[in-house]
């Protein structure tokens, strides 16, 4: 049961992500939705994936999320040539104390900026699995705590684009959440012309919170209530993805409790206490889709793994008040990519 006290965190929260919320936006013009997600992956202790082409911005929403928060921050350009000691650290010969000296790598810092992640070979990206994961870094077996809060924001571009290495499953499955940001429509894009047409609006951003600030927004995420109902709905939304005909892999039980964590955290941007089928349907796409592979006869007929998200969720009944179960009835057409916004049903 929450507390008083997790009542007045809550309320803390929605203040301070709206600042942080506010201070994003003054860079990224046009895409509240986007910076509404990645505040979300941030409180459910999560990791985000950015995909789309060149020059919309993906580098910049996640250079402005960092600038927002006193964190420390560190940025990591992958490149084909790029070592994985290069991410995680090496240790060093001391000659004068005769012992080695551990030399930690760019992953140590509280929000680590990939760049273009898939352009880096698998060895490399490979590096990532163990931090991503276990917040920490193993080298020489050593193990090596890394800083809280932790989160990795790595952009890329599609994997048809030359020179890039497509993703493996497994370091898909570690990013809570994978979003497109899309072009701008044309009200936006000029106001862009304003904004960044003399100086880029990064140098003039100031911190907005610091790092102990999200540590407590996150417990107070934590404390958010999540019915039996409402956790059974997101098992028996990702268990669908396992035996679906048009997919060869389905989604992980990673993938059940991220989608569980990220409706916790939407729900207290909400100012609410209590999580409802409405925060898991509005991020189960952005949370499954990017686990999925669609077998060979599906991709022939243009299925992708967004389209089939969408139909289990249509299928799949959604808890009501009175316990009795429901369609799907969204009225929201989805966007392209993944920055879908499912049409809300109450309880």
């Amino acid at each position: 049961m929450t507390t008083y006290d997790d009542r007045a965190s809550l309320t803390d929260l929605t203040t301070t992500a709206d600042r942080v919320r506010r201070s994003v936006e003054s860079v990224i013009e046009g895409k509240p939705e986007v910076v509404r997600l990645s505040l979300t992956v941030l409180l459910a202790e999560g990791h985000l994936l950015l995909e789309d082409v060149p020059g919309v911005g993906k580098t910049m929403l996640a250079k402005a999320l960092a600038r927002s928060i006193d964190c420390s921050v560190r940025r990591i350009q992958f490149t084909p040539d790029l070592l994985p000691s290069d991410i995680t650290g090496v240790s060093i010969f001391d000659q004068q104390q005769r012992e080695f000296e551990f030399k930690p790598g760019a992953i140590f810092a509280q929000i680590v900026i990939g760049d273009e992640i898939n352009r880096a070979s698998p060895k490399t990206q490979s590096a990532l699995l163990e931090s991503m994961e276990e917040r920490q870094v193993t080298i020489d077996g050593n193990s090596y705590e890394l800083p809280s809060p932790f989160m990795v924001v790595a952009t890329q571009n599609p994997v048809e684009m030359e020179g890039t290495y497509p993703l493996p499953e497994a370091q898909r499955d570690r990013f809570m959440a994978r979003v497109s940001i899309g072009y701008p429509n044309a009200e936006a894009e000029l106001k862009m012309l304003d904004v960044h047409g003399g100086a880029s609006p990064l140098d003039d951003l100031q911190p907005v919170a610091h790092a102990h600030d999200i540590l407590k927004l996150i417990d107070a995420v934590r404390s958010v209530h999540v019915a039996e109902p409402v956790r059974r709905y997101a098992v028996e939304l990702v268990g669908a993805t396992r035996g679906h005909p048009d997919l060869r892999l389905g989604a992980s039980p990673r993938a059940t409790l991220h989608l569980l964590r990220a409706a916790r955290a939407t729900a207290a941007l909400a100012g609410r206490d209590y999580a409802l089928p409405d925060d898991v349907q509005s991020l189960v796409v952005q949370v499954l889709a990017h686990r999925l592979l669609p077998t060979a006869q599906a991709q022939l007929n243009g299925r992708t793994a967004e389209q089939v998200v969408l139909e289990i969720l249509q299928r799949t009944p959604v808890p009501t008040a009175q316990g009795a179960e429901a369609p799907y009835l969204g009225g929201h057409q989805p966007q392209p990519l993944y920055g879908q916004h499912l049409g809300p049903r109450r309880l």
